[in-house]
């Protein structure tokens, strides 16, 4: 024989319950915002850069900066001012952070108020330089 449980009519409520906030995943206009942001800082940061008589290619921490020859050729990069004093054959003269500096193509890195220096390549028409930050600063 079967016998039948009775069956309780009270409700059953989950006790102490608390709503806590869950922070929700970026939102698609949040991230693009931040995107913008980002985007913007890094165009602020390049455009640090100018020249006269030169051209630059930036990144965050290394600047290459052609400067034609025969004119007064200057940059001012990564907050620095770079300047070709002289160049003959291929070695040239070249003043960065203040102080001048003699570079041959092929030469090791030349280090100079927190930077590093090299000569890419000597023309007639252009000489090369690349400025970098050192590593510890």
């Amino acid at each position: 024989m079967i016998t039948a449980l009775p069956v309780s009519r009270a409700s059953r409520t989950l006790g102490g319950v608390t709503n806590r906030r869950v922070d929700s995943p970026l939102t698609p206009t949040r991230r693009a915002a931040g995107l913008l942001a980002g985007l913007a800082l890094g165009v602020a940061l390049l455009a640090g850069c100018s020249s006269e008589g030169a051209r630059t290619d930036c990144g965050l921490d290394a600047c290459t900066v052609t400067f034609d020859r025969g004119v007064e050729a200057s940059a001012t990069i990564l907050g620095v001012e770079a300047k070709l004093v002289g160049a003959q054959g291929d070695q040239v003269t070249v003043e960065v952070a203040g102080e001048q500096l003699s570079l041959t193509t092929g030469q090791q890195a030349t280090e100079v108020g927190g930077f590093s220096v090299t000569l890419d390549s000597v023309t007639d028409q252009e000489v090369k330089i690349r400025v970098a930050r050192n590593a510890g600063n």
